[in-house]
């Protein structure tokens, strides 16, 4: 089976590749910038995007099954194409937030990803991942800049995830039996508040960098200042403020699947500590 990996140049999609060839698995990547993407030898690359359906039929030819990004404006297309080309698998990467009222815009926009795959009648399985890990890069500027991270909502408690374990889950789902169906929330291996997230990033960097905690305005406009949309920035905030009334808790389901702990977030910081020198 060659599996076409969607968005191969994004920050799962190009690990999804990584893994799927560990795992000896052949791969179609479709991408609109492949120097950018740095592909390893042996890859079957095809320029294109999901933002460009009128690039999907030539990715999708001789195609069973797909790593599909998140997109939800061309995710009709998408499956129309996708089913003209007798794909009949789809691993879509959403987000733990579908369904969810409080989510802002990601919530609608995963799940009409979902429903279009769902529609479509293909063998899926949808990975929901929460917070990112990588999103704590956000504090890199204000770490080089005051030598302090900021942050509203100092007690948020959420369960970050390394984008390695999505893309590892991805590759399992791939490569092993019994996902047809089944929808995957995944977290990291541990709930931490944002101030002990800061922490850890403070020990990785051996030294004191003082968490600052901000009123939400105060967040609000460093965000906008800094370019971020306004919606962006209230759509965060949203996020802190729930996990703060209501803190996250790991779902295991990583571990399960994985058969090993998830990547913790203090290896994480450890791991990017000179993004924040």
């Amino acid at each position: 089976m060659t599996v076409l990996v969607t968005g191969a140049t994004g920050n799962v999609g190009r690990l999804v590749v990584d893994e799927l060839l560990a795992r000896g698995v052949p791969v179609r990547a479709l991408t609109k910038d492949p120097a950018l993407a740095k592909l390893p030898d042996g890859v079957d690359v095809v320029v294109g995007s999901l933002a460009r359906p009128a690039t999907l039929p030539a990715a999708l030819k001789g195609i069973d099954e797909v790593y599909l990004a998140p997109m939800a404006r061309t995710v009709t297309r998408f499956c129309e194409l996708a089913a003209d080309a007798r794909v009949r698998r789809v691993v879509a990467l959403s987000g733990s937030s579908v369904g969810d009222e409080t989510a802002g815009s990601s919530g609608p926009e995963f799940a009409a990803v979902e429903a279009a795959v769902t529609k479509a009648g293909f063998e899926r399985t949808f990975l929901r991942p929460g917070v990112f890990m990588m999103n704590s890069l956000g504090w890199a500027h204000s770490v080089r800049t005051h030598g302090e991270i900021r942050s509203a909502y100092a007690k948020a408690t959420q369960t970050p995830i390394d984008l390695a374990d999505i893309a590892a889950v991805a590759a399992h789902v791939f490569t092993t039996d019994g996902h047809a169906g089944r929808t995957y929330v995944l977290s990291g291996p541990e709930a931490l508040t944002l101030e002990e997230m800061a922490a850890a990033i403070a020990r990785a960097l051996g030294e004191d960098v003082p968490f600052v905690e901000l009123t939400r305005e105060q967040q609000h406009a460093e965000w906008v200042e800094l370019g971020m949309p306004a919606e962006i920035a209230d759509w965060l905030l949203d996020g802190f403020a729930a996990a703060q009334a209501e803190p996250q808790e790991p779902t295991g389901v990583t571990e399960e699947l994985l058969g090993r702990r998830g990547v913790t977030y203090a290896e994480w910081a450890a791991a990017h500590a000179r993004a924040f020198s």
